[in-house]
C-alpha cells in the first residue's frame, strides 16, 4: 500500500496530468468558529463516534483553509454543517449562507433536523439559496424516516436539492445507519437526490445498490480508498466495476472531509487514482460529474 506523503504538491501535478481545469469536493466543512474548536476537540479526544486518533491536518484558521483549498486547486467546494440536536439547525443555515455569500466557490450549504418548525427554516434556505445540504445520521441519531422530515423529503426532491447524508455505519454504527433507513425515505421519495458519504463505508455494496437503483442517487468519495479508511473498512476489490460505472454515468463525486482529515489533501486524489479506474473516470469524479450536477441546477 502506497506511503502518505506529508505534502501538498501532487495535487497540482495530479490536475495537471488529467487536464482538470480543478477539482471540485462536494464534501468540505467549514462551520461558526466556536462550533468549529468544540469539532477539533471531539476528533482530539477521539470520541466513541471516531473510535480510534484522528489528527487534523489543516487546522488553520478560516481564511487559512480558504486559502489552501484554493492553493490545491479546489475551485469549487461546500460549507457542510449538520444539526446534532433540535435548535441548530436556523442558525447554523443562517452561518453557512452567510459564509458562501463571502467565500467565492463554495457552494451555499444548509441542514435540517426532525424538530418543529423544520419545513419553515428548511423552506426558507431553499429559498435563500442553499444548493447542497447535509444531514449525519450517525452523530444526528435521528431517524430519516422521522414523520417531521416527510415534507422536507418531498420538497427537496422537488427541487431537486443534492442531499449528503452520512447514512453509512463507519466509523461506528449508530441506531438509523446503513442502507435500509435512507433506502426506506429513497422508495418514498424516488427523486430525492441523494449523495451518499464516503461511499456509504462500510456498507458499500448497499449504497451502491441504492445508486444504481434510483435516478439522482450519487456517492462522495469522502476518506474512501484512503489508506486510513482502508484499514478500517477495505473497499471489496470486486465491486470496482460498479463503482467504474456509476462514476462515468455521473453518480461519483469527490469528496474529501476537508479539513477533518489525518493525511494530506492529495492522499485523497492518490487514492482514487490508484484504482486504476482509468483517466476518464478520475475526470469524471474529481470534476465534470459535480460541474454538471450543479450547473444543472443553476
Amino acid at each position: 500500500m502506497a506511503t502518505v506523503k506529508t505534502y501538498d504538491g501532487d495535487v497540482t501535478e495530479l490536475t495537471t496530468r488529467y487536464g482538470l481545469p480543478g477539482l471540485a469536493d462536494v464534501h468540505t466543512h467549514f462551520l461558526p468558529p466556536r462550533m468549529q474548536r468544540r469539532v477539533w476537540e471531539h476528533f482530539d479526544r477521539a470520541g466513541p463516534l471516531i473510535g480510534r486518533p484522528w489528527p487534523i491536518t489543516y487546522r488553520g484558521s478560516e481564511s487559512d483553509r480558504v486559502a489552501t483549498l484554493r492553493r490545491l486547486g479546489v475551485t469549487t467546494f461546500s460549507a457542510l454543517a449538520y444539526a446534532h440536536r433540535p435548535g441548530m439547525a436556523a442558525d447554523l443555515n443562517d452561518w453557512t449562507l452567510a459564509f458562501a455569500a463571502r467565500t467565492p466557490g463554495c457552494l451555499p450549504s444548509a441542514t435540517f433536523f426532525p424538530e418543529p418548525g423544520v419545513m419553515a427554516y428548511a423552506s426558507d434556505a431553499l429559498e435563500r439559496g442553499a444548493r447542497i445540504w447535509k444531514l449525519h445520521l450517525q452523530v444526528g441519531g435521528f431517524d430519516p424516516r422521522a414523520a417531521e422530515l416527510d415534507a422536507v423529503w418531498g420538497l427537496l426532491a422537488e427541487a431537486r436539492a443534492p442531499v449528503v447524508v452520512h447514512a453509512g455505519s463507519g466509523p461506528v454504527a449508530a441506531g438509523f445507519t446503513g442502507p435500509g433507513p435512507i433506502g426506506e425515505v429513497l422508495a418514498r421519495h424516488p427523486r430525492l437526490a441523494v449523495i451518499v458519504a464516503h461511499s456509504g463505508a462500510p456498507e458499500y455494496a448497499g449504497f451502491l445498490e441504492l445508486a444504481e437503483r434510483y435516478e439522482h442517487v450519487r456517492l462522495d468519495t469522502t476518506m474512501a480508498f484512503t489508506d486510513f479508511f482502508e484499514q478500517m473498512a477495505p473497499f471489496p476489490r470486486e465491486l470496482r466495476p460498479r463503482l467504474r460505472e456509476l462514476g462515468t454515468a455521473g453518480k461519483v463525486l469527490l469528496g474529501s472531509d476537508f479539513p477533518n482529515i489525518p493525511y494530506p489533501y492529495e492522499h485523497q486524489i492518490e487514492s482514487l487514482a490508484r484504482l486504476e479506474l482509468g483517466a476518464d473516470w478520475l475526470t469524471a469524479v474529481c470534476w465534470t460529474n459535480a460541474q454538471a450536477l450543479f450547473a444543472a441546477r443553476g
